[in-house]
């Protein structure tokens, strides 16, 4: 069993991703990464793949033609990360809005006991750095709507910086998962809840990305507004014994 893995998604990150990799690889633990990269135009995938030269056996690239949706690059890293045996799966941006420090912390807290490590910018206070006072509180809101809806008790029910235990991804019908955006976020946390897992946060500091372009859009929060009242409902009719 190999320990740990960090699947990064990208979409014309070249202003990025080198840094975050290079940043990841020094940390004081021996994290693997794993990008997926969406056929990037900006040559993302090609700088991965040089890197993964450099960094043999512990980077990895998986080219997909085109963007296929932040849910679907995910999955497809669960399932690649499942194959090779790791026991620590994690989900990270590469904008370093999520601080690489703290795959440390989110690490330890599942060596702790939680089946799955959430870093929350919203467990103590609002810890973000960076944004517009009204996407703070499209972001915050959400995160109460999702309390309210569906009864889980997670402050950052939105929340992208994340470790999972593999057992909790060996548990989940992935192929069940249905949001593509943020909102697959959200599915993740409530079904992970579902079946019983520990899910507890991590307090951390989010900070905006300071290069390259966000890829937040209205259709994703209408797609996850939408979908959680779609997933309470269908939640009625399933069994996660």
């Amino acid at each position: 069993m190999k320990d740990s893995i960090v699947i990064i998604p990208t979409y014309n990150e070249k202003e990025n991703i080198e840094k975050m990799i290079r940043y990841v690889m020094n940390l004081d633990h021996d994290f693997h990464i794993l990008v997926i990269d969406d056929g990037s135009p900006d040559g993302t995938g090609d700088i991965v793949e040089t890197l993964s030269r450099e960094f043999q056996d512990r980077v990895f690239i998986e080219h997909r033609s085109g963007k296929q949706g932040l849910g679907t690059a995910y999955i497809h890293g669960f399932r690649w990360a499942l194959a090779h045996e790791y026991e620590f799966i994690y989900e990270m941006d590469a904008d370093f809005s999520h601080n690489p420090d703290d795959l440390i912390r989110l690490r330890q807290k599942c060596v702790d006991g939680a089946d799955l490590a959430i870093g929350s910018r919203y467990i103590s206070g609002i810890n973000v750095i960076n944004w517009p006072l009204g996407r703070v509180l499209m972001s915050y809101g959400a995160s109460m709507y999702v309390r309210l809806a569906t009864r889980m008790q997670v402050m950052d029910a939105t929340a992208g910086f994340k470790c999972y235990r593999r057992g909790v991804l060996e548990k989940i019908p992935l192929d069940k998962i249905k949001m593509k955006g943020y909102g697959f976020q959200i599915e993740l946390k409530f079904t992970s809840w579902k079946y019983g897992f520990e899910v507890q946060e991590v307090p951390i500091i989010f900070t905006d990305r300071q290069e390259g372009t966000s890829k937040m859009s209205g259709g994703i929060f209408s797609e996850a507004f939408f979908g959680v009242i779609k997933m309470k409902f269908n939640s009625f009719f399933r069994n996660y014994k």
